[in-house]
């Protein structure tokens, strides 16, 4: 029977984690010496490597000496937290990734936290040592004050700590120690973390932690064996959190991993990290077992979704010239076979079935999803993010709150606190965080941060790093303002002209540039001032048969200001949207007729009176 290990790696975004694993792999000989490989192995879709993030948990495994290890890359983004607790069952120890020159983040806290408190014991390795402004020991300590933070326990705070250059491929136990590869941290791994405290002898049993679908096997649930032996073909069950039978199935094909894919095995182990097929209704949490076992293995529900947007069919003028994907059926089987693979997200039909609510965890999951069906093919319209409020026993309403962890030059620390004080946050921790910068803490409710991103960039001139994290559910904290200034909104359909461009910036920031499309109700630009303004930008100058005597000015455009999809879907208010196509993101008004939009003002005055 062969040795196993089973390790996660946790790390913030953009520390190294993904990089220190193409090492791994390169150095176990997983790959051949021949074979082409993409950097960042582990960041397998297109939004993953563009933004260098990490959104859905992977497994990997490496063959070292006679062990299997198991590698699982854990998002490192709040926002696809629902997957973090599920996927450290999986694992018997931890590798904390940290960056030589920042220090513990935010992020790490969270799912360090969850780590912690299963009792996993930390490696914890001081990545990019080699960074001119990395400061290893200092972060040392850091991390030290974060494990004392979150009650770790003895064993957790003798963590053994390794230095590394992910990049580069070496990891060293000192500084002083030659840096040859990473052969020093796949010992400490043999070392510190324990096989997997599993029974071979009981009747079969797993815990399906990742969930996914393809389009020939149908639904693939992968988790770790806890006890027994997986056969292909063995009939099973599954049951849910509740202990209730959900299905009985038999195993089509199993799975383990080699490197970065997949290899069909007759069976498996307890102990090891396995993908199944066969399920048809079976989800993340539920127990896959032999038909005699009754009761379900623990596990963490999966947290509610706190923020919700429409999602709805593109009715725009310029509807069906970009995308392929038009219609609200094909809209709804997609977010539909979002909703079965991706647990976090949750998506409601309307009664018209026109639009589709969908929930989620945060901005930043959302705008993945919406800029993943963009490049499919769909086109949408997105209404402004609106977060999920509960009531508690006793009646009281409820809202999501976050803690707010700003990094910030010392200059600019007054404006963010003044900032975030006025969307109803509260200061909790202020202290300096070296090289002239403050570290702040909030807690402030999800709703006030909505588009708060890129007026926090604006204040500390791009330099300023802000993370976000839920908190709980607290007391409704009353009317937050919304954005401050109006739209500029165009009045006719066609290109828009430079000239007109030219004699109106001083309304406003522009949007567009000279040769953009535009029609009637999309919003061009933000106004001065806090009232909507309507603007043509199609007038051209009236040309005269006497020739100008070098009068004319020469045309000068202030450059555009350049929204992303997460700026745009945060920075509408309730009666605009988002027009997302293959080609283009438009912000509109929710109504294009001009004199439907002051109906539909006077109409909420009312209610509102």
């Amino acid at each position: 029977m062969k040795s196993i290990r089973n390790i996660a790696i946790i790390a913030h975004v953009d520390h190294g984690k993904t990089t220190l694993i193409d090492s791994l792999l390169k150095q176990s000989g997983t790959f051949r010496s021949n074979q082409a490989v993409a950097e960042r192995v582990m960041d397998s879709n297109d939004l993953e490597k563009e933004r260098g993030i990490t959104i859905l948990a992977k497994c990997t495994s490496i063959n070292w000496q006679d062990t299997r290890i198991n590698i699982i890359d854990t998002p490192g983004h709040a926002d696809f937290g629902g997957e973090v607790e599920r996927v450290l069952s999986m694992a018997d120890g931890v590798i904390l990734l940290t960056d030589a020159a920042e220090g513990p983040m935010p992020q790490t806290k969270f799912v360090l936290g969850k780590a912690l408190a299963q009792g996993l014991r930390p490696i914890v390795v001081i990545n990019k040592v080699d960074r001119p402004d990395g400061r290893p020991d200092e972060v040392v300590d850091e991390v030290f004050d974060l494990f004392v933070t979150l009650d770790a326990n003895e064993d957790q705070l003798d963590f053994p700590v390794m230095y590394a250059s992910g990049r580069d491929g070496w990891c060293t136990a000192s500084l002083d120690d030659e840096r040859k590869d990473l052969t020093p941290l796949l010992e400490l791994i043999m070392r510190h973390v324990p096989s997997p405290d599993v029974d071979h002898d009981a009747p079969f049993a797993m815990l399906a932690t990742l969930l996914e679908s393809d389009p020939f096997l149908g639904r693939i649930l992968t988790g770790r064996i806890l006890s027994g032996k997986a056969k292909v073909n063995m009939p099973v069950k599954v049951l849910n959190l509740d202990g209730e039978q959900v299905e009985t199935v038999r195993l089509s094909k199993l799975q383990t991993f080699a490197g970065v894919e997949r290899v069909p095995t007759d069976e498996a182990q307890a102990g090891d990290i396995i993908s199944v097929a066969g399920t048809a209704i079976a989800s993340v949490s539920d127990t896959i077992c032999d038909p005699a076992i009754k009761t379900p293995i623990a596990s963490t529900p999966i947290d509610p979704p706190t923020m919700a947007i429409t999602i709805s069919v593109n009715d725009s003028p310029f509807a069906g010239q970009e995308g392929s994907k038009v219609t609200s059926r094909m809209i709804r089987d997609r977010l539909m076979a979002e909703a079965e693979t991706n647990v976090a997200i949750t998506v409601t039909e309307s009664d018209s079935k026109e639009s589709f609510e969908v929930g989620g965890r945060g901005e930043l999951q959302l705008g993945v999803l919406i800029e993943t069906m963009r490049r499919e093919g769909f086109e949408l319209s997105v209404s402004r993010p609106r977060v999920l409020l509960k009531k508690d026993d006793a009646g009281q309403l409820l809202e999501p709150m976050e803690e707010v962890v700003v990094d910030v030059d010392e200059e600019h620390a007054g404006t963010v606190v003044e900032k975030v004080s006025t969307r109803k946050g509260v200061m909790t921790d202020m202290r300096p965080s070296g090289g002239g910068k403050t570290r702040i803490t909030f807690l402030a409710p999800s709703r006030g941060l909505i588009g708060y991103q890129s007026e926090f960039l604006t204040d500390t001139r791009g330099t300023g790093v802000m993370n976000r994290l839920y908190h709980s559910h607290e007391p409704y904290k009353g009317d937050i303002g919304g954005r401050r200034n109006g739209a500029l909104i165009s009045t006719g359909q066609g290109e828009a002209v430079a000239y007109a461009i030219f004699n109106l910036q001083d309304r406003g920031a522009m949007f567009i540039k000279p040769q953009d499309k535009v029609y009637t109700g999309m919003i061009v630009g933000e106004h001065n001032r806090d009232n909507d303004l309507e603007i043509n930008v199609l007038k051209g100058k009236q040309l005269t048969n006497i020739r100008a005597s070098g009068t004319d000015e020469a045309i000068r455009l202030v450059t555009p200001r350049k929204l992303t999809l997460e700026d745009m879907i945060s920075y509408i208010e309730d009666d605009e949207l988002v027009e997302v196509t293959p080609e283009s993101l438009r912000l509109r008004k929710r109504e294009l007729d001009p004199n439907e939009r002051k109906k539909a003002m006077r109409a909420s005055k009312k209610e509102a009176g």
